[in-house]
């Protein structure tokens, strides 16, 4: 079972790799990968209602 995907525009997360995912956490087609560093802030999502994922 998948965690919650993280919401774009949080902050304060470690310095890490994260994958876009789906509503549920799940695999996309096409998902895009970001890094960012320590007190960035996520990235907005390609579509509404997806997340984040370590």
């Amino acid at each position: 079972m998948s965690k919650q995907p993280i919401k774009p525009g949080t902050d304060n997360k470690p310095a890490v790799t994260y994958h876009e995912v789906g509503p549920r956490g799940g695999q996309i087609p096409d998902r895009r990968t970001v890094h960012i560093d320590r007190g960035d802030r996520l990235p907005p999502t390609q579509k509404p209602g997806r997340g984040w994922s370590k």
